[in-house]
C-alpha cells in the first residue's frame, strides 16, 4: 500500500475508532483484545511486561480512559518509541513515560 494511502487509512481509524479497514479490527476492537489479554494474566506476584506497538497501546488507553482523555499531542504524534505505560489491575498509573531513556548507564 502506498504511504499516502496508509496514512489516510490510519487517520480514518484514529478519527472513527469503530471503523475496521478490510477484514482487520477496528481501533476499539484492538484495544478490547489487549484489555482481555491483560485481564487474563495470572495473579502471580511481581510485575508483568507486555510489549506492544504504540497504536494498540493508544487503543487500550482510549478504551480504559475514554476517547477524549488522552492528550491531543499523544494522539497526533503517537506513543514514543520505548515509552512505558503502566497499568495496575486495569487502572492506568503512567502514560507513555520516557524518563528511563535519559538515565545514566549503570
Amino acid at each position: 500500500m502506498p504511504l499516502d494511502a496508509f496514512l489516510a487509512l490510519w487517520a480514518r481509524t484514529s478519527q472513527d475508532r469503530d471503523f475496521a479497514p478490510g477484514n482487520d479490527e477496528s481501533a476499539r476492537q484492538a484495544g478490547t483484545r489487549l484489555r482481555a489479554f491483560l485481564a487474563g494474566l495470572p495473579g502471580t506476584p511481581g510485575p508483568v511486561a507486555a510489549v506492544t506497538h504504540g497504536g494498540i497501546t493508544t487503543d487500550l488507553l482510549c478504551n480504559l480512559l475514554g476517547d477524549d482523555a488522552l492528550p491531543p499531542l499523544l494522539l497526533d504524534a503517537g506513543i514514543p518509541p520505548c515509552a512505558i505505560t503502566a497499568i495496575d489491575d486495569l487502572n492506568v498509573t503512567m502514560i507513555a513515560s520516557t524518563a528511563h531513556l535519559s538515565l545514566p548507564p549503570p
